[in-house]
């Protein structure tokens, strides 16, 4: 605090009083401050009230910006590794597949028949016997023997 100008400015409101004798006739304005600096200014209930309800507000938006980091956090580290577990799926059911594929390969017809031929579990017949046709002696009869007539009956 500058205490020279505080002097001054005491000895100028004390000539100018002493000269109107009263201070009704002259009061101090803005511009004719007694005391210059920086000085904190009441503040309302009101303005506390807001104040705190701001404070109150800021700290409930902190917590739930933390929160949301936090949850965002863990369901991207759940993301990764439902992607890991895809993977690993994808990996297994490509291996699948070729291996049913294996295994229908060697249950197929032509591998079980080439298999067969290999170890030799069918054997083919080593000689083809050929017979003449025999003449019957008898003739065939085309005409059928007719049995008993049969009766339709009417109703029951």
């Amino acid at each position: 605090m500058n205490t020279a100008r505080v002097r001054i400015l005491e000895e100028s409101i004390q000539q100018v009083s002493y000269s109107n004798q009263t201070y009704v006739n002259n009061p101090i304005t803005e511009d004719n401050q007694v005391i210059e600096g920086y000085f904190q200014k009441e503040i309302s209930q009101k303005a506390m009230a807001i104040r705190k309800v701001n404070k109150t507000l800021c700290g409930l938006l902190g917590i739930a910006v933390l929160f949301a980091f936090v949850s965002y956090y863990f369901s991207m580290s759940n993301e990764l590794t439902l992607n890991k577990l895809s993977r690993q799926i994808t990996t297994l059911n490509d291996e699948n597949a070729e291996l049913q594929n294996q295994l229908d390969r060697l249950k197929s017809f032509n591998n079980v028949d080439s298999k067969m031929m290999e170890y030799n579990m069918l054997q083919k017949a080593a000689k083809v016997i050929e017979v003449q046709a025999v003449s019957s002696a008898s003739a065939v009869n085309e005409n059928f023997d007719k049995t008993a007539s049969f009766n339709w009956a009417i109703g029951y």
